[in-house]
């Protein structure tokens, strides 16, 4: 900074706003920062989600987006008259939808703005070219020749515009055997086909004049010497059951299904809801005159079962402290298997309808559901509300019989209410032989696979319980042999 001139000026940030020579020393730096790059603005547009060029048929919804995004603000010029849209927030602003409803090619523009940079704006075209010729593709395939032949004729169904028929070179032909596609017309074309099979026939419009290019017909075309019908559908469900057909038949041009309650239909892979239980025989009947047997027949059978019902009992209905319940299952006959979920986050698998004993571990009210099972493998859920009272304790055996087979052959921490422990035990020379933080693990009598001698062993004890109390425990621990 120049001593003989102390309003220099400087901005925000720089190394020395004043000057610090204590000398006179007249000196300054200036560093300016050009932002050549500036903002910018590349405008896209899409039909339907997809990225398109320029093409679409009235009325026309395009979605413009500035795939750039550098921009403060937008504003947006849609080429057909109507008003500029902005400026507008970047967060939104970036991205527009305009609907077109007349034909027309219309000249869209979108000025990106950033006023702190150093060319503000940026501007960015697109062409829409909205049409109203619209294409209609169909085709039909004919079998040629004898049963046993391969050869179809596909004749092309398709309707245009009268002001603008298609051409010889309008479409192309693509027959899904890996053959070469075929450029055409509405002329018949013949393709002989190498063997049996599912091909995927293709009419493709390729003449760009008409707003919807280039739109596709398909077909998927299924071709034998013989017809055979095959169908696929799970054996079992429970009602209301709507069971879904996968029709597998080799040939076949039409099919008609009894699906054995009375219900018919005609289509490809139809779908069909059973509202009663019973035993159904389904039958399929594949057609197709162009091959030699012209019909074949397949069956199958459904069983559709009712939904079970859930149900059970609990006792004590008041809580007993520190009790545990019990749950007594009275689902209906046709259950099989059992979910048991206490609230608590235990749960129970079973097979039984045994009554289930099951001790809570904390006060409060818990909700236990029972879901039943039958063999279709649908299922009923009932729940109750259960109201527990559990007071804090805790204990530990003063002696244990490992070989015994019994309750008394573990050395286990009891009590009501623990939600964490640590359970160590030591022999008499100190060694550590125990460890446990599950209040449901406890000592067999075993340390490194071999049963310990008969001796008193000594063990600490440290509980927290679900209320925050917490408590130590020291004591003895005789092993008996």
């Amino acid at each position: 900074l120049f001593a003989g001139n102390p309003g220099f000026p400087t901005t925000a940030g720089v190394w020395g706003p004043t000057n610090p020579s204590g000398n006179g020393c007249n000196l300054a730096m200036v560093k300016i920062d050009f932002d050549f790059t500036g903002v910018g603005a590349e405008v896209q547009s899409a039909i339907g989600g997809v990225p398109l060029d320029t093409a679409g048929c009235i009325p026309l919804t395009v979605q413009f987006t500035d795939q750039v995004k550098n921009a403060q603000s937008y504003i947006w010029d849609f080429g057909d008259g109507s008003p500029q849209v902005g400026p507008l927030p970047a967060a939104t602003g970036y991205t527009q939808s305009h609907t077109y409803n007349a034909v027309g090619t219309y000249h869209v523009m979108l000025i990106a703005i950033d006023p702190t940079t150093c060319n503000i704006r940026d501007t960015s075209y697109i062409n829409i070219k909205v049409g109203d010729l619209i294409a209609n593709l169909d085709f039909v395939p004919v079998k040629v020749g004898a049963c046993t032949s391969f050869q179809y004729q596909f004749n092309n169904l398709s309707t245009a515009p009268a002001a603008r028929p298609y051409t010889n070179t309008s479409f192309t032909w693509s027959f899904g055997d890996g053959s070469p596609t075929v450029i055409g017309g509405m002329n018949p074309v013949l393709h002989t086909y190498p063997g049996p099979g599912t091909y995927t026939v293709i009419l493709t419009l390729r003449d760009s004049i008409y707003c919807n290019f280039p739109i596709a017909d398909t077909l998927q075309l299924t071709i034998s010497d013989n017809v055979k019908a095959a169908f696929i559908t799970p054996s079992t469900g429970c009602v209301p059951y709507t069971a879904s057909f996968d029709n597998e038949s080799i040939g076949g041009l039409s099919y008609e299904w009894f699906f054995g309650d009375g219900g018919t239909s005609s289509a490809s892979d139809p779908t069909h809801t059973y509202t009663a239980p019973g035993t159904y025989n389904v039958i399929l009947v594949a057609r197709d005159p162009n091959t030699c047997n012209v019909t074949d027949t397949a069956r199958a059978t459904i069983t559709v079962y009712s939904i079970p019902v859930s149900d059970f009992t609990y006792s004590p209905l008041t809580p007993d402290i520190n009790t545990p319940h019990t749950f007594t299952n009275l689902a209906s006959a046709d259950a099989i298997r059992f979910k048991w979920d206490f609230g608590d986050g235990d749960t129970l698998i079973t097979t039984s309808r045994a009554p289930i004993q099951h001790q809570y571990n904390k006060t409060g009210t818990f909700t236990a559901c029972l879901i039943a099972f039958n063999v279709a493998g649908c299922s009923d859920t009932l729940c109750h509300d259960i109201t527990t009272t559990v007071i804090p304790l805790v204990d530990v055996p003063n002696a244990f019989t490992p070989q015994s087979g019994d309750v008394n052959s573990i050395a286990m921490v009891r009590g009501f209410g623990i939600t964490k422990m640590r359970f160590i035990i030591w022999n008499r020379w100190g060694q550590k032989v125990f460890e446990t933080a599950n209040r449901s693990e406890g000592w067999n009598g075993r340390f490194k696979g071999q049963l310990q001698p008969m001796d008193v062993y000594a063990y600490t004890l440290d509980v927290e319980f679900f209320d925050g109390t917490k408590t130590t425990k020291k004591g003895d621990i005789t092993l008996i042999r």
